[in-house]
């Protein structure tokens, strides 16, 4: 099974992946890591979409967290596609903490431009950040998983 988990930066899409990756044995690929497939890339692109179509009938388990926008192009149907959001001022506050507690007013203008730009993407599971325990999260998605294996 292929689950597609994507949305902003800093919204907690690698801990819910690294979250389930323990409890599926998963493999797991972010952003641009089907570069590493070929040495251009449009090859690479070609390997990882036919690895992601493959992947939505193995019966082991595939994560691609994705947190651009033009890698949702990527996924084939009967994925399973996780929505993960967080309010602004959390994103700002995380996305601080990467930057060594100081968030420059240009990068904060672009959270706030881009904030909830993955929403209007079709999802099977919205995962709101903060609002339930992280396993909680896990279980709707495995029982996602386990009504499609």
């Amino acid at each position: 099974m292929l689950i597609a988990i994507f949305g902003e930066n800093c919204t907690g899409k690698s801990t819910l992946a690294n979250v389930l990756k323990q409890k599926l044995g998963a493999a797991v690929y972010t952003g641009k890591d089907y570069l590493r497939l070929a040495r251009n890339e449009a090859e690479a692109q070609q390997r990882f979409r036919a690895l992601l179509r493959e992947s939505v009938s193995a019966p082991d388990s595939t994560i691609y967290i994705i947190s651009e926008a033009d890698h949702l192009d990527f996924l084939p149907a009967g994925c399973i596609r996780v929505l993960v959001t967080a309010p602004l001022d959390d994103i700002k506050s995380r996305f601080a903490a990467r930057m060594n507690g100081v968030l420059p007013a240009a990068v904060a203008s672009r959270l706030e431009r881009s904030h909830g730009a993955f929403d209007r993407f079709p999802h099977h599971i919205e995962i709101r950040t903060g609002e339930r325990h992280i396993l909680e999260d896990c279980a709707h998605i495995l029982a996602l998983v386990d009504g499609r294996g």
